[in-house]
């Protein structure tokens, strides 16, 4: 039997991958009924992964990196901005 860990593990990177394939099909989407309703799904999809995110977080998981210094943070707007 899988392990708990595990399974949300797989399950996280199952969405992952799924919001990937998602977005591809919004870039690719003429038809802006089918590219609102596909972006419903990214939507959905990607509230999903937040929640289990912090499942993952709360049962330990999951550890996030350090967080950015606000210079790093700057830094990064600064550059993406340029």
């Amino acid at each position: 039997m899988m392990e708990e860990k595990a399974m949300v593990n797989d399950i996280l990177e199952g969405i992952k991958s799924d919001l990937k394939t998602y977005a591809g099909a919004i870039l690719e989407c003429e038809n802006m009924q089918l590219r609102q309703t596909l972006q419903q799904i990214r939507n959905n999809g990607e509230n999903a992964q937040y929640e289990m995110y912090k499942i993952a977080q709360a049962k330990g998981y999951y550890k996030p990196a350090t967080k950015a210094t606000v210079t790093e943070v700057d830094t990064v707007k600064n550059d993406v901005q340029a």
